[in-house]
């Protein structure tokens, strides 16, 4: 096993520094802008490695599907993993190339946006969706955002609540209030439809709304990224506890519906995936292994 996650660790890191190296952008950006986006770059090769050693390690093997391609907007490389765990695991990574429409009137000068979506097979805990982007415009302008989460089907409150508490422990580690972040996980942000939206615990947050650190595009990013990866990390632990536990007809019912509402949410309700990204990206990425209607 040690050999194949260094084998994927060196495959992420090649693609990531050859887009480092050959990107002009990165190269065109202030050195203290430089720095923060080598972070990023670092970040995502260390969580490929961390997070699909750990799918390995529940489904007692890694066997992956891959997809890269590019839309006039970004540049996308996507990693899925599949098995009898988790049921579905999707990474995506995106250059961005130029603003999104409906994003300002900046010119997009670097980004990365990445993300991991985890579907479980039991029904007793629900889908992951994290994600975390870092961007940097022409005229000075930056933001870092994110989402990390969790859909539930049948909802154990014990395990919302332990998910809940680590999100509670990252925002007090630096004197901050969660509940601006919160309140937006719950009731969605700016372009989403309310009518067709995802249906989330309220156990994790939202990043979208503002910069936890207004004016300070490292110190946002160093606590989106130290908060993407203890989420995980506590939803994988979940998973692995509640992985041999029995459940019943009406769980299975409840992750049915759950999944259905979140593909939904992509179609309709989500303002990228609904009108930006194309669905043979996004759908490859995070679309349950499994819809009924």
């Amino acid at each position: 096993m040690k050999q194949l996650i260094l084998i994927i660790g060196l495959l992420c890191w090649l693609l990531n520094t050859a887009w480092a190296n050959e990107d002009e952008r990165l190269a065109r950006l202030p050195a203290e802008q430089q720095k923060i986006a080598a972070q990023m770059i670092e970040f995502m090769d260390r969580m490929d490695a961390k997070y699909f050693a750990r799918i390995e390690a529940l489904n007692g093997r890694l066997d992956f599907e891959g997809l890269i391609t590019d839309t006039a907007y970004s540049s996308y490389d996507i990693q899925v993993a599949r098995g009898p765990v988790i049921e579905k695991a999707g990474r995506m990574i995106s250059a961005g190339k130029k603003t999104s429409p409906g994003r300002g009137d900046s010119v997009l000068a670097w980004s990365r946006f990445y993300s991991i979506d985890i579907h479980p097979k039991t029904p007793l805990v629900g889908m992951l969706h994290a994600a975390i982007v870092m961007q940097f415009f022409e005229d000075g302008r930056s933001f870092v955002g994110g989402w990390m989460g969790i859909l539930p089907g049948t909802r154990i409150e014990e395990d919302l609540q332990a998910l809940k508490l680590i999100t509670n422990k990252q925002f007090e580690k630096y004197n901050k209030d969660p509940e601006i972040w919160r309140r937006a996980i719950c009731e969605g942000t700016q372009g989403t439809v309310a009518e067709f939206r995802r249906r989330p615990a309220c156990s994790g947050v939202s990043l979208y709304a503002q910069p936890v650190f207004p004016g300070d595009t490292e110190q946002s990013y160093v606590f989106a990224a130290e908060l993407f990866d203890v989420f995980i990390d506590g939803f994988l632990n979940t998973v692995e506890k509640r992985a041999t536990d029995s459940f019943t007809v009406a769980d299975v019912l409840a992750q049915d519906e759950m999944r259905k509402r979140w593909l939904v949410d992509q179609l309709f309700s989500d303002p990228f995936s609904s009108k930006i990204v194309p669905f043979k990206i996004w759908s490859f990425a995070n679309v349950p292994p499994v819809i009924k209607f």
